[in-house]
């Protein structure tokens, strides 16, 4: 597993021209707005307000990337990532234009992006598989990415019903064999350590 040394935010995109030079590995997190993006972003790297939460769905329009430092218990000298925060998607109140727009400016950033190394897809615990997010899964799937899919707000759940909810929701996303699928929450810290290992996996190895 990796331990997080540092995380600075470096810069905000719409457009590939203004991503930064592809000098590390990166990992994307994406999911519908609210689903509890930002908060899991702060409670991976111990920080309170380094990714910006907002009440508001739908208010984050950027691609934002973040500087990681990393230490693994074999490595003694530290690494870098990046954390790429993707827009939230699935909000009711934009227009058919701004939509478009949203698909364009993912679509660039997953087809283009040769230092992406793997997707978080964040889906809700307590609902069932929105049709929004089955078109994210597809389109992770068209472009061959690393996936692993974080079950947000599972303190909202009794204990014993999240493995019936993890197992529903699989289902109804018809996840393969090589498509994982844990609880998180960022309340009672439940799942860092998974998220870390997997991000560890994709990351150590890549070859600048």
């Amino acid at each position: 597993m990796i331990r997080i040394t540092e995380s600075t935010f470096e810069t905000s995109a719409v457009k590939p021209v203004h991503y930064p030079p592809e000098l590390w590995a990166e990992i994307a997190f994406a999911g519908r707005s609210n689903v509890g993006k930002s908060s899991m972003i702060n409670t991976l790297l111990g920080r309170k307000l380094l990714a910006k939460i907002s009440g508001k769905p739908g208010k984050t329009r950027l691609i934002n990337f973040f500087e990681i430092g990393f230490k693994t218990l074999a490595e003694k000298e530290p690494g870098k990532f990046r954390i790429v925060d993707l827009p939230g998607y699935g909000y009711a109140k934009v227009s058919k234009t701004e939509r478009a727009s949203w698909q364009k400016m993912i679509g660039a950033y997953f087809s283009g992006r040769n230092a992406l190394r793997g997707v978080v897809l964040l889906i809700d615990i307590r609902h069932k598989a929105d049709p929004k997010d089955i078109v994210m899964l597809e389109m992770l799937r068209a472009h061959r990415c690393n996936l692993l899919i974080a079950a947000t707000k599972a303190d909202k759940l009794a204990q014993n019903k999240i493995p019936g909810a993890i197992a529903k929701l699989s289902k109804e996303l018809k996840l393969t064999e090589d498509e994982q699928m844990i609880a998180f929450s960022s309340l009672k810290k439940t799942g860092i350590d998974n998220v870390l290992n997997w991000i560890g996996e994709n990351v150590v190895t890549w070859n600048f």
